[in-house]
């Protein structure tokens, strides 16, 4: 019996191992997500807690208290959730409701926006701490190593696990779209 090109590209992609670790940094990502969004809205509800390392205005806001702080932060409580269901989306069978081509872009457009937001605010907060940059005015200093150790790094990591969950599912349903894709030609 004779391997087709699918078959073979199939086994290679298994061989590979991307399925399976598009699978696990699927569910890492979603749970960056779901921890990012849970300090958001602990801080939405008032606490206080590690609050002076966000630094700036945010600290302001957050210190002050009232309804546009708690609307801007229960925001970012659901863009957070959102991210970390759009990481879900990739790996569980409820994600299969959401056309390929959509789930691709938005996954992929949302991994390297927050690759590109989380490593320049990690090289250019690092770059201020080191003395290479020197900002007018003046710099929580606090606040920054915060943001180039945790916070924007936090942005970083789950981007990058979001880029990679989103490579595995494309190659994971590349061979599926195919085959519909032809079975459809052959049908029309």
């Amino acid at each position: 019996m004779t391997t087709t090109r699918t078959e073979k590209r199939q086994s290679a992609a298994a061989a590979s191992g991307w399925p399976a670790a598009g699978t696990v940094t699927a569910y890492a990502a979603a749970i960056v997500a779901f921890g990012y969004a849970l300090m958001s809205l602990y801080w939405a509800l008032g606490g206080h807690a590690l609050v002076t390392t966000i630094g700036g205005y945010a600290e302001q806001v957050a210190r002050r208290g009232g309804a546009l702080p708690l609307l801007i932060a229960l925001a970012a409580v659901l863009a957070k959730v959102a991210g970390g269901l759009l990481a879900l989306a990739l790996v569980r069978p409820w994600g299969r409701m959401v056309p390929r081509g959509r789930l691709l872009t938005g996954s992929a457009g949302a991994g390297a926006l927050l690759v590109v937001y989380g490593g320049l605010n990690v090289l250019l907060g690092a770059l201020v701490l080191a003395g290479v940059i020197h900002p007018t005015g003046g710099v929580d200093r606090t606040a920054l190593r915060w943001h180039v150790g945790v916070w924007d790094l936090w942005f970083l990591v789950w981007g990058i696990l979001l880029a990679l969950a989103t490579v595995g599912y494309w190659r994971r349903t590349a061979t599926r779209a195919r085959r519909v894709g032809t079975a459809h030609r052959a049908h029309s």
